[in-house]
């Protein structure tokens, strides 16, 4: 066996351990929350009698169901205010030439080492005076000001567009709003696709923004609240717990296996410059 061949499968197995160190806990999440009660500290990783039993009794201890559309919607209008103003802005920082760019984007991506809880208590005193304490607005609003790396990642891929599109389109008299959604918005569809899967999964288990506007009304809080109170109940119980974890990792991964491969390209591409 040759030097290069040896060293191809030493690196199969590096990445099949990998695998398996990786993908291990959630095999044995999802066997558990299949378990009866009585087989909870069973070793055993495949159920002797699986059974759905703990998902369905979730739905009769807490309205996982409300919790579950509360998450969604707000995660839903989250991505689609991120994706709106954080392309537009990166748009803006690509193509348009104005003066003072470059230092206003160094600026902004400058605030990604600003930490949330930096924030948290001038946003709490704002929301708490517009009154929207005890609403969901607080945990999607933010998202239609824009967000520091979603600029960054859609900038980049608008510098792999050509710019010739941008100048001809100018020459033939198009506004910057027009040669945004009708040029460079259809072409960034891959980065869209990627950043959407970012935002939703960002907005998806935020737990801190829950906590602060939405601590206890179950029918209006989000499911990582949820999840939170429900593990102070029944800790004890793991194959609620483990069945509960299931359903709220669900959507995420769902969201990016339909979405994979404009993820990966997307990704991918915004990488070139």
């Amino acid at each position: 066996m040759t030097r290069t061949r040896r060293s191809d499968w030493a690196m199969f197995l590096a990445l099949c351990l990998g695998a398996i160190a990786m993908f291990g806990p959630f095999i044995w999440l999802l066997s558990t929350s299949l378990k009866p009660m009585a087989e909870q500290f069973d070793m055993r990783l495949l159920p002797l009698e699986p059974t759905l039993g703990n998902y369905t009794r979730l739905f009769e201890i807490m309205p996982f169901h409300l919790m579950i559309w509360n998450s969604l919607k707000i995660s839903l209008i989250s991505t689609l205010g991120q994706l709106l103003t954080c392309s537009m802005a990166a748009f803006m920082f690509a193509i348009v030439r104005f003066p003072g760019r470059n230092l206003l984007f160094v600026l902004l991506i400058v605030t990604l080492m600003v930490p949330a809880q930096v924030t948290a208590i001038p946003q709490f005193i704002i929301f708490k005076t517009l009154g929207l304490y005890g609403t969901q607005a607080p945990l999607y609003i933010p998202s239609f000001l824009g967000g520091a790396f979603g600029t960054f990642l859609m900038r980049q891929y608008f510098r792999t567009i050509p710019l010739e599109l941008a100048e001809a389109a100018r020459m033939d008299g198009a506004s910057l709003a027009r040669i945004f959604f009708t040029i460079y918005l259809p072409l960034a569809k891959p980065a869209l696709a990627a950043f959407a899967i970012i935002a939703f999964m960002v907005s998806w288990n935020d737990l801190f923004s829950a906590l602060i506007y939405l601590p206890s009304d179950v029918d209006k809080t989000t499911l990582t609240v949820g999840l939170t109170l429900f593990q102070q109940q029944y800790s004890g119980h793991w194959t609620l717990m483990m069945a509960a974890s299931v359903i709220s990792m669900a959507p995420v991964v769902i969201a990016f296996f339909m979405a994979q491969k404009q993820f990966v390209s997307g990704m991918a591409m915004t990488g070139l410059k």
